[in-house]
């Protein structure tokens, strides 16, 4: 199945290494698309993410009398629609067979536990030692991280409970009081755009993780030290796509939620001036920030992309726009396992939980390697490498569109 530029895409669970191709160029830090706005086929988006288990519909199209051409036409796409409600069957029965722990309970319970350990990691801050000092830091960076990353990217996607009405509590919870942001915009540019659209050019293409004016040093070492600063930011400015009582509800959140960290170190950890607690709530806050932004554009930047109007099914769309890292205790933690080593998983399943998505693993890796599918793993550095060796054409230029030859 060649590519725009020649090279073959494999089929087989390949190490993606070298083998890739640029991506689109952003003209800033870039505003997603506004709420407002309705994105191609966006009336199926919502049953392509979140409505997984109702299974694709098969026979999408009509057929004329006599439009044997037609129908021929429609053969691939019906294969490819039987391949992921077969797919969705297998995991569907685990899903049944698996205990609430299993679905909800074990990352819930991780996210307690973090929680619980803030008032350790403000104390160890008290200390003039310098070993309980960096506890503290490593502490609280670790559990902020979590429950900022892991627990809002689960409840943006309500895959911390069955209730749609306590999902929402949470994405509040830890998507505006724990990250200063707007839940609402972070809900539909991570669900509704990046994942009904995986890898589609203008669309969840990633663009928006894009800095085309910084060099390949300052995007990969140095900015995502002000993530902490720009993240706010960002939020503020999407506040207009969103109705005045959300905005006023977000702005409280995060004043809140940036307040009490701030109140925390002055009074508990016993910060003496306001700029250490600020360049100490800067440093908790950027500890991980590193890893965070290099996970979000290794794992689709370089893959293949589509245009939207010639995009193919899912099953395709999501086994090659999408790569998996190896296990890493302190980012499956962190961030949990369906962003590092089951990302695949995800956007095959995002409303499963990381537990849930480790559990299918084997069962989708196995699947799509039977099929002759692509399932794309490459380790951090060999990414790290190549994002750094090819930084102009992945990071700058604008992508080629793959060619589907082969898929549809």
């Amino acid at each position: 199945m060649p590519l725009e530029n020649g090279d073959p895409v494999r089929w087989r669970g390949q190490r993606v290494n070298s083998e890739v191709s640029s991506t689109s160029q952003l003209t800033g830090t870039g505003d997603p698309q506004p709420q407002g706005t309705p994105a191609p086929d966006s009336s199926r988006t919502e049953a392509m993410t979140e409505g997984w288990e109702l299974g694709p519909a098969l026979g999408d199209g009509h057929m004329t009398p006599g439009g044997a051409l037609q129908q021929a036409g429609q053969e691939p796409r019906r294969r490819e629609e039987a391949l992921m409600a077969e797919l969705s069957e297998l995991v569907q029965k685990v899903v049944k067979s698996s205990s609430w722990w299993e679905r909800h309970g074990m990352d819930i319970s991780i996210l307690a536990c973090s929680f619980f350990l803030l008032p350790a990691g403000f104390l160890c801050l008290r200390s003039a030692q310098a070993i309980p000092f960096l506890v503290g830091v490593l502490t609280l960076g670790v559990v902020h991280h979590t429950l900022t990353v892991k627990g809002g990217h689960l409840a943006s996607h309500n895959a911390l409970t069955e209730s749609k009405s306590w999902g929402k509590v949470w994405a509040i919870f830890f998507i505006e009081l724990c990250s200063a942001f707007t839940a609402e915009q972070a809900t539909y540019n991570h669900v509704k755009i990046h994942h009904g659209y995986t890898n589609i050019i203008g669309l969840g293409d990633s663009s928006t993780w894009k800095l085309p004016f910084l060099n390949r040093y300052i995007y990969m070492f140095i900015a995502p030290l002000a993530v902490p600063i720009i993240t706010p930011l960002v939020a503020l400015n999407l506040l207009r796509n969103v109705e005045w009582k959300a905005a006023l509800r977000t702005l409280c959140c995060m004043l809140v939620g940036l307040y009490c960290h701030y109140w925390l170190l002055l009074h508990i950890s016993g910060f003496q001036s306001p700029w250490s607690a600020l360049l100490c709530m800067l440093l908790t806050r950027s500890l991980l920030a590193h890893p965070y932004i290099h996970v979000n554009i290794f794992q689709h930047i370089g893959l293949p992309m589509f245009a939207a109007d010639q995009k193919p099914k899912r099953i395709h769309l999501m086994s090659l726009g999408v790569l998996n890292l190896p296990r890493n205790a302190l980012l499956d933690w962190s961030f949990g396992h369906s962003l590092i080593s089951c990302h695949v998983e995800h956007h095959l399943f995002p409303s499963l939980s990381d537990n849930m998505c480790l559990k299918i693993k084997p069962i989708v890796s196995q699947y799509l390697k039977q099929k002759k599918l692509p399932y794309n793993e490459d380790t951090y550095t060999s990414r790290l490498r190549l994002f750094l060796q090819r930084y102009e054409e992945l990071m700058v230029h604008a992508p080629p569109i793959t060619e589907l030859v082969g898929i549809q």
